[in-house]
């Protein structure tokens, strides 16, 4: 969420009533007010209004850990991400291109595809398109993202690079999978993941600490920016997750709590 300080708690230093700030939330953002963690929250990015801040910090947290902590991605290796025009994917293709790795994404129809490709992605139609066969040509990918499970984790296998890592953020298609390990001893494969919400305090504020480091510069410098695919009224949620399950939106899809931001 993103949002003007209203109000700040015993001990707090960092932010003064009317900062502008955008936060990861534990839950409880579908309301005008919301607290969090102090050190949770971060300020919004120069050049960018509170609708924009408020695409970040979930998609932000999320890639940045996973893609950039965990999976170690850095300049020269090549990338894939699954669900690239989703929020997650959007942000993750920006980043791993301002971080100088060759990026692929996945997506299901034409228009998702040119989204993916215009922001800097070698994108593949998944129901034209076998994402092993493309990824095996250019030689594996060093480093692959994937929030669909099921089916695709023995062919994210088959996708990797010797010494390439997969990092897993969610199970759309379910979470268990049939694997030979015997590939992954012989290639030197790393299999991973996480999820977010269940981190403690401190691991969500160090994570913080690094975006405002790394991050928000390249936010700031124009590399890196929120693709927002709709705003809707937080009355009109129903709508909003309506719209989101069928996958037809491309990057963040975002509630607007009250008409003054």
């Amino acid at each position: 969420c993103a949002g003007i300080v209203a109000a700040t708690g015993p001990g707090v230093t960092r932010w003064k009533v009317g900062d502008r700030v955008c936060a990861l939330l534990p839950g409880g953002g579908y309301a005008e007010y919301a607290t969090c963690v102090a050190d949770h929250a971060l300020p919004v990015p120069r050049g960018l209004d509170l609708r924009a801040a408020a695409a970040l910090p979930e998609t932000a947290f999320t890639v940045w850990s996973n893609v950039v902590m965990r999976g170690r991605l850095h300049a020269g290796e090549r990338f894939l991400v699954h669900g690239g025009s989703s929020g997650i994917g959007t942000m993750a293709i920006q980043i791993a291109r301002a971080l100088g790795a060759t990026v692929w994404a996945t997506a299901g129809s034409a228009t998702k595809c040119a989204a993916c490709a215009e922001l800097g992605a070698h994108s593949i139609n998944y129901r034209d398109e076998d994402f092993v066969t493309v990824l095996r040509k250019a030689g594996g990918a060093d480093l692959i993202l994937d929030m669909v499970g099921g089916d695709y984790i023995a062919r994210n296998l088959k996708s990797l690079a010797d010494d390439g890592r997969l990092v897993m953020i969610a199970f759309l298609a379910g979470p268990k999978a049939e694997i030979n390990f015997a590939q992954i001893m012989a290639r030197r494969l790393t299999v991973t993941g996480s999820t977010l919400r269940p981190q403690s305090d401190l691991a969500k504020a160090r994570i913080a600490r690094i975006l405002r480091d790394r991050l928000w510069p390249l936010i700031e410098a124009g590399a890196v920016r929120p693709l927002i695919d709709s705003t809707n009224r937080l009355q009109d949620a129903v709508d909003a997750h309506r719209h989101m399950e069928s996958s037809s939106h491309v990057g963040k899809i975002l509630l607007q709590v009250s008409a003054e931001t």
